[in-house]
């Protein structure tokens, strides 16, 4: 089957973005629920903490487990157990009264619902059903759609917390959940897993190469690796923002408000810079659009601590951070399917997602443990930076080609 003509791009694109941009939503926004959980069940922070650090791993295992499954029979049956997953874990968190029941809602349920209905599986569903000069742009536009989830989801939960109390946030979120079955329809048409399938120089990997010899060829890769030690990194990075972000307010004796606009303006800020870095992927070599990313998130954290903590700072600090928050996503799957091709991209993408939860487990986890043994992030915010100046500078080996200048023209 050929690449989808051009005014067949737009269903797909809308609904893999509506569809993120609810299950994004919920995961980015439970750092909210961080503070109601402890008052309700007294587990304390560390424990919470920790479910949520699980949930971070779960997600990012999941994505290639249902990645494979939807390289296989197609994604809109992973989509629609996903929403049944992640309404149960909303729906469930209300009723937990110890450790082990956090960990089954928010850190299975709930996590791997989202996981069934993200990056990998809606980005492998889109891709090989269009020409190679709109993937890039695909990707960044999908992956805006989970950045709009988070600046709708943050500020409206907060809302409702405030006003109804955080059982009808998370009940709220649950029903939303249900929404992604009828959205995940436009994905129903089979995937091209043969179209402009991209290889490696010299033709290594075909795109009939079955799924074992793809997956032995990738971790022979040096390239895919230093992918997934970047995005370690990123996933560090953002699940400690995203869980810990309204603590660090409520320390420097701000209002739980000033943490909900942070987060909503971290959302913003990544629509334009998923946007951007979609655009540009077609334009520039993606491991230096990974290299800026993750260099100018170092820089961010270095101005922060050494600036005044303001309401203002929190959110310039956000904007900064949101216009690179997840604008890696672009170009690493970008890179995966030049490396590797379409036919296996959401296990393959997967993969280095779940690279990328492993560092959110201990981003998330050590936040908690940072804060209960010091009383601050001093520490974690030390290690971020480093670990940002680090992931920079793992990409820059990774093989790819200078793009052409027919590209550029094309895109």
């Amino acid at each position: 089957m050929k690449p989808s003509p051009s005014h067949a791009y737009w269903p797909l694109l809308l609904a893999s973005a509506a569809i993120l941009t609810i299950t994004m939503g919920t995961r980015q926004s439970l750092g909210l629920f961080v503070s109601p959980l402890n008052t309700s069940t007294g587990l304390g922070i560390v424990a919470i903490s920790f479910a949520m650090a699980v949930g971070q791993f779960v997600w990012g295992a999941s994505q290639p487990i249902f990645g494979a499954v939807a390289d296989r029979y197609g994604p809109t049956r992973v989509i629609a157990l996903g929403a049944v997953l992640l309404a149960a874990g909303c729906a469930l968190t209300p009723f937990v009264d110890s450790e082990w029941m956090l960990l089954a809602t928010i850190g299975v349920l709930l996590s791997a619902g989202a996981g069934a209905g993200s990056f990998s599986i809606l980005i492998g569903a889109t891709a090989g059903r269009l020409p190679p000069e709109r993937r890039a742009f695909a990707s960044g536009f999908i992956n805006a759609g989970g950045s709009f989830g988070q600046f709708l989801f943050a500020p409206l939960n907060q809302a409702i917390i405030t006003a109804f109390g955080w059982v009808s946030a998370m009940l709220t979120m649950a029903v939303a959940a249900l929404l992604t079955i009828p959205l995940a329809r436009p994905l129903r048409a089979p995937r091209d897993t043969h179209a402009d399938a991209a290889t490696h120089p010299g033709g290594a990997h075909k795109p009939e190469t079955g799924l074992r010899a793809q997956l032995r060829a990738a971790m022979r890769d040096r390239s895919y690796w230093c992918l997934h030690a970047g995005f370690f990194t990123c996933g560090f990075h953002v699940a400690f923002l995203i869980t810990h972000l309204p603590s660090e307010v409520a320390l420097c004796g701000m209002s739980a408000g000033v943490a909900a606009t942070s987060i909503a303006i971290i959302g913003l800020a990544n629509i334009a810079g998923s946007l951007t870095a979609g655009a540009l992927g077609g334009l520039y070599r993606m491991k230096w659009l990974l290299f800026w990313t993750y260099f100018t998130r170092a820089v961010a954290i270095a101005l922060y601590m050494m600036a005044p903590k303001t309401s203002l700072t929190f959110y310039a600090f956000a904007l900064v951070l949101g216009f690179t928050w997840l604008s890696t996503v672009p170009p690493t799957a970008g890179l995966v399917g030049k490396l590797f091709g379409m036919r296996y991209l959401a296990t393959l993408f997967g993969l280095t997602l779940l690279s990328h939860q492993i560092g959110g487990f201990f981003g998330a986890w050590l936040g908690g443990v940072a804060l209960a043994g010091s009383g601050s992030y001093t520490w974690m915010w030390y290690a971020d930076m480093l670990l940002a100046l680090g992931a920079a500078v793992v990409n820059l080996p990774i093989r790819e080609a200078r793009v052409g200048r027919f590209a550029r023209a094309a895109a």
